[in-house]
């Protein structure tokens, strides 16, 4: 009887010992699970976060022209409004205006900012999209395809001259990802307008 008394003894500080261990590791394990699913759930795009960028460049674009109109500083505006939405600081952006078929395919922040604001002799077809201007900008999304942390959108864009007169259909295709901070920033934009078939005979 000593023998078995002083054998509990021994076990069980020893068993309470190993029921911690295991608890721990359980928690241990419950804890990466937990933090695995937070780091997915803040690295991958949602739907949502594509349409607010949709929207951000809108009026990004809308600010720059009225910026221009009230006789501002709208290349600062521009510029601005390159360093929110495009990835240029982490590396390449492919860029392909609507109204550009010299050097329609661009790959650096002065070649954009060329496109939106104009004046750049290096690009003497750029006039200036941004400061047409424009005062509303609508997107109809064809469709938006989410792989992680790249999201793709396609579909048609409206934009309606502040000058009046009908909007202008334009497709698009954009590519986004999101950076450190959790801001979506484009990496591809591709913008042409509609296919026009001529007439026959011509």
């Amino acid at each position: 009887m000593k023998t078995f008394q002083k054998y509990c003894s021994l076990s069980l500080p020893l068993i309470a010992v190993l029921l911690l261990l295991i608890s721990s590791c359980g928690n241990s394990n419950s804890g990466r699970d937990s933090s695995a699913k937070e780091i997915s759930s803040e690295v991958a795009i949602t739907e949502q976060e594509v349409l607010n960028a949709q929207k951000s460049w809108s009026d990004g674009i809308v600010g720059i022209g009225k910026v221009f109109t009230e006789k501002g500083d709208y290349v600062l505006e521009a510029t601005n409004h390159i360093d929110k939405m495009y990835s240029y600081d982490n590396g390449l952006v492919l860029f392909k205006p609507t109204m550009a078929s010299v050097k329609q395919f661009r790959t650096d922040k002065v070649s954009a900012l060329s496109y939106f604001v104009g004046g750049n002799p290096d690009y003497p077809e750029d006039h200036g999209f941004a400061i047409k201007p424009w005062i509303s900008i609508r997107w109809e999304n064809a469709a938006i395809n989410i792989y992680g942390n790249t999201a793709l959108a396609m579909g048609n864009y409206y934009f309606t001259p502040a000058s009046g007169g009908d909007e202008v259909k334009v497709e698009f295709s954009f590519a986004y990802v999101k950076d450190s901070t959790g801001a979506l920033k484009i990496v591809l934009h591709d913008s042409h307008i509609p296919y026009s078939p001529k007439p026959e005979g011509h």
